[in-house]
């Protein structure tokens, strides 16, 4: 059985730019990222709940 399948390169931490940084949207992309290691149906659910975060998180952005 072969392994993982490679994926898109990881994004690289933006510790320059703490100030920016958002908790809610740091978990998903976090989740997004451990999804790598999981089964394809797994990882189906881990982005669909990251999307959800992020699109919770810009929905409460834009309404600020």
């Amino acid at each position: 059985m072969p392994g993982p399948r490679p994926g898109p390169p990881r994004p690289e931490p933006l510790d320059d730019l703490d100030e920016a940084r958002h908790p809610a949207v740091d978990a998903a992309v976090r989740a997004m990222a451990n999804a790598a290691t999981l089964a394809p149906a797994d990882q189906i659910a881990q982005y669909e709940a990251a999307y959800e975060t992020l699109r919770e998180t810009l929905a409460t952005i834009d309404q600020a």
